[in-house]
């Protein structure tokens, strides 16, 4: 059955990931262009996350950071001086992700799955956490969702240290959830949990919710 399921969620994402770049490559080239008027520096962010059975990737992202922000921190507080004009309003309805779509496509990624750390988090895993390296990363899960607004429930002090000590083992939890409830019934359910929390956010209702029950 697992077999099957990694079968058929593979080429789901490939077509779905695929029709999106396609859909999605007038305003992808917009957002890449105002980016570029905007602040100095690349148009992507190609940070190294460890993914599936704990290879490294370079994760696309649109960069919202100035140039070699994370040298200062991995961590990102809500009102991150680090953060440009444009990456503010990316982040804030998640467009920053969409570049995404290229590591689906590459097959280094799924549209559903754990979202890939960096290794300072990875590297801390115990006991079942492990297990979270036994899946492909994705761009969206429980955890994602639940923590769809993370800049703001970190704060602006102290963030990072808020971070590992109050909300990583959390996000873990949830990435473990999934590994342990993944269907193909529910990716398709979380990918719906994903737009509706973002509708949610634009609309200023919030986002937090755990859609994982």
């Amino acid at each position: 059955m697992r077999a099957m399921y990694a079968f058929f969620k593979r080429g789901f994402d490939l077509i779905a990931a695929l029709a999106g770049v396609a859909v999605l490559a007038p305003g992808l080239g917009l957002i890449a262009l105002i980016i570029k008027l905007d602040s100095p520096g690349p148009v992507f962010y190609r940070g190294v996350r460890v993914g599936y059975r704990g290879k490294k990737l370079r994760i696309f992202k649109f960069r919202t950071m100035t140039v070699d922000a994370e040298k200062t921190g991995t961590t990102t507080s809500h009102d991150d001086p680090r953060i440009t004009r444009v990456g503010r309003f990316l982040r804030r309805y998640k467009l920053d992700e969409l570049p995404q779509l290229l590591n689906v496509v590459k097959g280094e990624m799924s549209l559903v799955g754990p979202r890939p750390e960096v290794e300072e988090h990875t590297s801390a895993y115990r006991d079942e956490e492990i297990l979270i390296l036994t899946v492909p990363p994705g761009i969206t899960d429980y955890s994602s969702i639940r923590f769809v607004e993370l800049g703001k429930e970190l704060g602006s002090e102290n963030a990072h240290e808020f971070f590992l000590t109050r909300l990583r083992a959390e996000k873990n939890r949830l990435r473990l959830k999934y590994v342990r409830k993944r269907s193909f019934r529910e990716d398709l359910r979380i990918l719906f949990w994903t737009f509706a929390t973002l509708i949610r956010v634009a609309f200023g209702s919030g986002g937090g919710r755990d859609w994982s029950a």
